[in-house]
């Protein structure tokens, strides 16, 4: 048994240990803190137990698929929309007409089994000690002033990198192959996941970071590190972070209403004081960042990133190793 297996065989048999006061379980791919908060909210208001596993999207997925034969989670919230509907593909969750759906941005309800409950836009963040002014365009990066000071969290770890890469080919086709193989002539960094990708810019090891998740910039622009986030002036993604029901869940009944829950006002609420893009229109986002409607987004196609994002990996990959 590899490496790999040993780990999730351990997690799995954790798991299964640990969760016998819960009455209900959710697998979800962070924020740490947003996760914390709502799930503490939420047991305050329903007096319903909860267990938390908490990964990025990769990892939620694994553990997933190692515990297919004796499935664990009730609830599952990714970090990327295509990951969702790769599970809605295969049959594996649970439909529910819930308060609040028809509120949702377009597109964010997933035919009453994706529901986009937050969401987060892919921007480009800096620090400020380190550059004055940066361009606005993913294209004017790719050049000798900025080579070697550029970092792209990996899409093999970080789902909402992998939304911005397919989401980018999907809108720009050969050109984003062009400017990925630009990037690549002038050393862009890939690697880590967002947290690891935005802390060498914290740290001063790289000026920017390319498709980082927006709400991790703001909140450290709010602790008082020297960071700003703008957006690509040629459009980027806005990836909704899908809340599910797993088909499998013997717990149907308090899984529907958490992710009812999730749709709610106080739990919105919570979303947008945690920086990030709140699920519902008609709850605006914190007054520190930028809403929903005033980002420039690629025109995407979520159905052909999901039935692409293996091949369009595998070849960006390729470029950067």
């Amino acid at each position: 048994m590899n490496t790999l297996l040993k780990t999730a065989s351990l997690a799995l048999a954790l798991t299964v240990s640990g969760v016998q006061a819960a009455d209900l379980v959710v697998y979800t791919a962070g924020p740490k803190g947003l996760a914390n908060k709502l799930v503490k909210d939420f047991e305050q208001q329903s007096g319903v137990g909860v267990q938390v596993y908490q990964a990025t999207t990769g990892r939620v997925l694994g553990r997933l698929k190692a515990e297919e034969a004796k499935p664990v989670a009730d609830v599952v919230i990714l970090a990327s929309w295509p990951a969702g509907m790769g599970l809605q593909r295969e049959g594996l969750l649970h439909s529910i007409e819930i308060d609040n759906a028809d509120k949702l941005h377009p597109g964010w309800n997933g035919n009453n089994q994706l529901f986009g409950y937050s969401g987060s836009a892919l921007g480009i963040t800096y620090n400020t000690r380190m550059v004055e002014e940066i361009p606005a365009s993913v294209e004017a990066l790719a050049s000798a002033e900025w080579e070697g000071q550029i970092v792209f969290p990996d899409p093999n770890e970080s789902g909402s990198a992998l939304d911005f890469v397919t989401g980018y080919v999907n809108d720009k086709g050969d050109q984003a192959w062009e400017l990925f193989q630009r990037w690549d002539e002038y050393d862009l960094a890939v690697n880590g996941a967002n947290r690891p990708a935005l802390n060498q810019v914290v740290n001063g090891a790289k000026k920017a970071v390319i498709a980082g998740v927006d709400y991790m910039g703001f909140g450290e622009k709010k602790k008082g590190n020297p960071i700003e986030v703008i957006y690509p002036e040629e459009g980027t993604v806005i990836a909704p972070r899908p809340a599910m029901i797993l088909e499998s869940s013997d717990n149907k009944q308090k899984a529907e209403q958490f992710v009812t829950y999730l749709l709610s006002d106080r739990a919105q609420q919570i979303v947008a004081d945690a920086l990030l893009i709140p699920g519902r229109n008609d709850i605006p986002a914190d007054a520190s960042r930028p809403g929903y409607a005033d980002i420039k987004q690629l025109n995407i196609d979520w159905e052909w990133m999901l039935d692409n994002q293996v091949a369009v990996t595998q070849r960006f990959s390729g470029l950067f190793r």
